[in-house]
C-alpha cells in the first residue's frame, strides 16, 4: 500500500512534499523539548553513581524516543499530523509541585504518570474521555492554555532570576543588571520574541542555541568567572577533550530510568498517590484536549459542532505515550501546540507525524551536546511560550460572567498556586454556580454539578491537612 492511499493524501487535499514539509516545520518549532523536558525533570531526578550532565542525557535520549513512540502511533494509527512529546507545565508540575514541592520520590512520580496513562487509555478505549471533553465548561477549556501560559512564563522569569523571592512581596525583581544570568537569560528572551514576531520558523531552537553559545562566548573571553553561566564539568570536559567530547561519550545506557517507576508503587501513601494521579490525570486530560482542539480548530479539521472528528485515535497516542514514557522515564506526554506551524505548512495527515518523529530519532547522536546547554538558555523557552500562549483569552467573552468569572479565575489561580490543576479545578467549580445565577439553573448539566462536586471533595482533602 502506497504512502497516497494509506494516507489519502489526496483526500486531504496534500502531497508527500508538502507533508514532509510541514513535519520539518513543526520539528523546528518543538524540537527545544529535547533540551528543555531534561533541564525541567533534571532538577527533580539525581541518581545516585551518575553525575548530573548523564542524568540529563538520559533524560534527552527518553524524551527523543518516547516522543517519537507516540508521534509512531498518531502518524500510523490517528493519520494526524501532530506533534508529541513531554509537555511543558506538565513536567514543570511533576519536577516542582510533585517532586521538590511534596517530597514525593521521583520514582513514585512516575508511577503515578504510569497509572494516568493507563486510566487514559481505558476512558479513551471506552469513549469516555471523548465525552468529558465535550462536557468541560468553554469558558475554562478557552482559558487554560493561557494560565498554563502564565504558570510556563512565571517559572521561565524565577529560574532565569529576573524574578526572585521577597520577604515582603512575595516576589520581586531580579538585579538584572548585574546578575550575567538573568540579563543574558532576559536578552536571549528578548531575541525569541523577536524572531518568532518576525514569523521565523524555529525561533525558539535558535534562540537558545544563541543564547547558549552567547554564554560560552562570555565565558572564554573572561567577561565572567567560569562556573557562571557555563557548567564547570563543561568547560574541563572541553579544555581536556575539545569540542569533539561534545559529540562523542554519549551516555546511552537509560536502564537507571527505564522501570524506576516499579519502584515508585513501593511503599506508597494511598491517599497521597491517588491525589497526585487525580492531578497528573486533570492537568494532562485538560491541556491534551485543549491542543487537539486548538490545533483542529487552527487546522479547520473541527465539524460543525466544534468538535475534532474520530478524536478517540489521538488520544489515544497521547495515552500510549503517556504509558510508555512513565515506563522509559519522563513525565506526561501531550499534543503539542506547535503542530499548528507543520499545519499552517499544509501539513494534514499522519505522514507529518511520522516525519517529526523520524527527525526525533536523528537528534540521538547528538544529546551529549544538549547536555552542554546552560539551563538558564533552555529556560528562555518557557517565557516564551508562555507568552505566546496568552492568545486564547482573546476567545473568551469577558462580557458574560459565566464565561468572565471562571476563565479569570482559572487563569490567576494556576501561576498564584503554582498548579495547573488548582485553577483548572476552581473554574470548574465556579462555572455552574456562576451560570445558574446568570442563565438559571437549566442551562446547566448533571455532569458540570458533578465535577464541580468532586473537585470541591478534592480541594477539601488537599487543603484539610488529611494528607499530613
Amino acid at each position: 500500500m502506497g504512502l497516497q492511499s494509506y494516507f489519502g493524501l489526496s483526500e486531504h487535499e496534500t502531497t508527500v512534499r508538502t507533508e514532509l514539509v510541514a513535519g520539518l516545520t513543526t520539528f523546528f518549532a518543538m524540537s527545544y523539548i529535547i533540551v528543555v523536558n531534561p533541564a525541567i525533570l533534571s532538577a527533580a531526578i539525581s541518581i545516585e553513581g551518575y553525575s548530573d550532565p548523564e542524568v540529563f542525557q538520559m533524560l534527552a535520549i527518553v524524551t527523543i524516543i518516547t516522543s517519537a513512540i507516540a508521534m509512531v502511533v498518531m502518524g500510523l494509527y490517528a493519520n494526524r499530523p501532530f506533534g508529541l512529546a513531554p509537555g511543558l507545565g506538565l513536567n514543570a508540575y511533576f519536577a516542582f509541585t510533585v517532586v521538590l514541592g511534596l517530597g514525593i520520590p521521583w520514582e513514585t512520580a512516575l508511577a503515578a504518570v504510569f497509572v494516568e496513562g493507563v486510566i487514559f487509555i481505558l476512558l479513551t478505549i471506552t469513549g469516555a474521555r471523548e465525552y468529558i471533553i465535550n462536557l468541560f465548561p468553554e469558558p475554562v477549556k478557552f482559558a487554560v492554555g493561557a494560565g498554563i501560559g502564565v504558570f510556563l512564563l512565571m517559572i521561565g522569569l524565577q529560574e532565569l532570576q529576573v524574578v526572585v523571592a521577597d520577604e515582603a512581596t512575595l516576589v520581586t525583581l531580579g538585579d538584572i543588571g548585574s546578575n550575567p544570568v538573568a540579563l543574558l537569560g532576559a536578552l536571549g528572551a528578548a531575541l525569541i520574541l523577536i524572531l518568532w514576531a518576525r514569523g521565523m520558523t524555529g525561533a525558539i531552537l535558535i534562540g537558545v542555541i544563541t543564547t547558549a553559545l552567547a554564554g560560552y562566548a562570555a565565558t572564554f573571553a573572561g567577561l565572567v568567572a567560569p562556573g557562571v553561566l557555563v557548567d564547570e564539568s563543561v568547560l574541563t570536559r572541553l579544555s581536556e577533550d575539545g569540542a569533539v567530547s561534545l559529540v562523542t561519550g554519549v551516555q546511552y545506557d537509560i536502564t537507571p530510568l527505564a522501570g524506576a517507576f516499579l519502584d515508585g508503587f513501593s511503599n506508597i501513601e494511598p491517599l497521597t498517590f491517588g491525589l497526585v494521579v487525580l492531578t497528573f490525570f486533570f492537568v494532562d486530560f485538560f491541556d491534551t484536549a485543549g491542543a487537539l482542539i486548538g490545533v483542529g480548530q487552527y487546522g479547520d479539521f473541527l465539524d460543525e459542532d466544534g468538535k475534532l472528528p474520530d478524536i478517540d485515535k489521538p488520544l489515544m497516542a497521547d495515552g500510549i505515550g503517556t504509558t510508555v514514557g512513565a515506563m522509559l522515564g519522563t513525565s506526561t506526554i501531550t499534543t503539542f501546540i506547535e503542530s499548528s506551524a507543520g499545519v499552517e505548512a499544509g501539513g494534514r495527515t499522519g505522514l507529518t507525524a511520522l516525519t517529526i518523529a523520524g527527525l526525533f530519532l536523528l537528534m540521538l547522536p547528538f544529546v551529549s551536546i544538549a547536555a552542554a546547554i546552560p539551563t538558564y538558555a533552555s529556560f528562555t523557552a518557557l517565557v516564551v511560550v508562555g507568552i505566546i500562549m496568552f492568545k486564547g483569552v482573546a476567545d473568551i467573552n469577558w462580557n458574560d460572567p459565566a464565561w468572565s468569572v471562571p476563565a479569570a479565575l482559572t487563569v490567576t489561580v494556576i501561576p498564584l498556586t503554582y498548579s495547573i490543576a488548582n485553577g483548572i479545578a476552581v473554574g470548574i467549580i465556579s462555572y455552574p454556580i456562576i451560570k445558574t445565577m446568570v442563565d438559571g439553573p437549566s442551562d446547566v448539566s448533571v455532569g458540570h454539578w458533578t465535577m464541580a462536586a468532586t473537585l470541591t471533595v478534592y480541594f477539601y482533602i488537599q487543603t484539610s491537612g488529611m494528607l499530613l
